[in-house]
């Protein structure tokens, strides 16, 4: 299996096949629009931007599953993105990334690069602490863990790198360059 093999639907309900994206560099990342990280739009249009070129393609992926934090509908989502950070890149369907209504997509793309930590300093300490209250077992299981989690997926359609939402965006860029 690679990411050729799944689809998942746009913002207005149309069956996208991810074999599109044969020899591009996919970005997958599941978003929000009232999060802490939702300012990491501007990077990933700003990555988008100067790399759409050599072939990356970013996924947006809106999910609600994280403290309500994408309530709006699929187009209040893209307005939102539109206007506020001018995002350019494909913007799928609100979807679960977790549980037994999480997209196949998701299923894959966690048995490929399970968490590995939120890295260290202040914002990593406060997701950890966080995540404790929720699920005392988050360490050991391979779930998104909160918006803006990023899956780099190579020219083969094999994922590279896993990054959590505290993974800067810096290093997100230099890894997917890498790719190209």
């Amino acid at each position: 299996m690679s990411l050729y093999d799944y689809s998942v639907k746009d913002r207005t309900g149309n069956e996208v096949s991810l074999d599109q994206y044969k020899d591009k560099v996919v970005l997958v990342v599941n978003t929000a629009t009232g999060c802490g990280f939702t300012p990491q739009y501007k990077e990933l249009e700003e990555m988008y931007e100067k790399y759409h070129d050599q072939g990356l393609e970013i996924l947006d992926i809106p999910c609600n599953q994280f403290a309500g934090q994408t309530p709006g509908t699929d187009e209040e989502i893209h307005e939102f993105c539109t206007l506020r950070y001018n995002t350019q890149f494909p913007q799928m369907k609100k979807s679960e990334v977790n549980g037994e209504n999480e997209l196949p997509l998701y299923t894959w793309l966690k048995s490929q690069k399970g968490f590995e930590g939120f890295g260290h300093g202040p914002m990593a300490l406060a997701m950890s602490a966080m995540l404790k209250k929720i699920d005392k077992d988050y360490k050991n299981n391979p779930d998104i863990k909160w918006n803006f989690t990023k899956f780099l997926v190579g020219r083969d359609g094999e994922v590279v790198e896993r990054f959590e939402p505290t993974e800067s965006m810096k290093k997100v860029e230099e890894a997917t360059a890498k790719q190209l």
